[in-house]
């Protein structure tokens, strides 16, 4: 069980100050929490790709470069990597690249997105996304296992003899997950190619993602790859602890309300109950996450995101204290005994 965190990277103003960090700081913020995370003996740090205010990581690659030059265990991976909108060529060089660059530290996400204003920036229309990500990752794959690649197809120019450098470290491709919300054709690609299926698990009801997770681990199975126990499930999940769930509760109230997402779905306490949002002690954490093995089955990687809503630096460096601390050794000794 590989167990971290994650970022979206999104930038609102300190509910309790009113202040916006700087888009430096939020930057070096993201940079220095992935760096806290390896000290403190996490396995992965992921960072999201986005496009447009208030995110801050337009170029996950730059940000996980200069990452993985300040660490040399952590796995390094995106949260997500957009499929859709990004020219394949160039997710195949600047992956491969990446993939030199940190020994081999890498996997990454691939999703589809959902914010459809991004779509004509860069030439595209969110009516096309499941035809486009089925097209770019066919293309994605030959160019990292094939040296000269004949393409024609419908969304980008021809190739002709193509071969993308540098090519994947010791030839061997960088693991990929496929990360959904709600579209099960993302959990059928998953298992048509053999890859990792990454379950968002935020913002709604656990039962719903597990059912996604259900639906790739049957295709995996039908498809050949294994049994459906053998399938590489990834799970999300969000997280605020502090030694006691009245502190943690009253801390984060405020940064809860603060994000976009939640605003209109319900109290802290009703979003808590209802999705896979963990606000408490230590132990709550412990045995809400080891729950979701009942939605999920044995699955193998376990994301915590654990700075949304403006919350500082500080906090968030206290976050993974607590969780490499206090809940890390108890999750590992638990997940390997199921």
């Amino acid at each position: 069980m590989q167990i971290g965190i994650f970022s979206v990277g999104e930038n609102p103003p300190n509910p309790l100050t009113g202040t916006t960090p700087s888009e430096h700081d939020r930057i070096k913020a993201i940079a220095q929490a992935a760096i806290h995370a390896e000290q403190a003996g996490l396995d992965v740090f992921a960072i999201g790709e986005h496009h447009n205010p208030p995110y801050v990581p337009s170029s996950p690659t730059t940000l996980l470069a200069y990452i993985a030059a300040r660490t040399s265990r952590i796995t390094l991976s995106t949260s997500t990597t957009l499929i859709t909108t990004n020219d394949p060529v160039k997710i195949a060089e600047d992956y491969a690249m990446l993939q030199h660059l940190a020994d081999g530290r890498l996997d990454l996400m691939l999703g589809r997105g959902n914010t459809a204003a991004v779509y004509p920036w860069f030439g595209h229309d969110i009516r096309t996304s499941d035809e486009l990500a089925v097209e770019n990752y066919a293309l994605l794959r030959r160019l990292w296992t094939e040296e000269a690649v004949s393409w024609r197809g419908r969304f980008r120019t021809p190739l002709d003899r193509f071969t993308s450098t540098p090519r994947p470290l010791d030839g061997k491709p960088p693991f990929v997950w496929h990360g959904s919300v709600r579209n099960p054709d993302v959990a059928d690609q998953a298992a048509l190619h053999g890859d990792g299926f990454f379950s968002n698990n935020l913002f709604g009801p656990v039962s719903h993602f597990g059912r996604l997770a259900a639906l790739y681990r049957e295709r995996y199975a039908h498809y050949g790859h294994g049994t459906a126990e053998q399938a590489v499930v990834g799970v999300g999940g969000q997280i605020f602890v502090r030694p006691n769930s009245q502190d943690a509760m009253r801390e984060y109230r405020p940064f809860f309300h603060n994000m976009r997402v939640y605003q209109g779905a319900g109290s802290l306490e009703e979003v808590a109950g209802r999705t896979a949002l963990t606000v408490g002690s230590p132990q709550e954490v412990i045995d809400k996450t080891l729950g979701f093995r009942a939605h999920f089955g044995d699955y193998g990687r376990q994301l915590f995101f654990i700075d949304g809503g403006g919350l500082p630096l500080k906090a968030v460096l206290e976050q993974i204290d607590i969780l490499a601390e206090r809940i890390l050794p108890t999750l590992r000794k638990e997940f390997a005994a199921g």
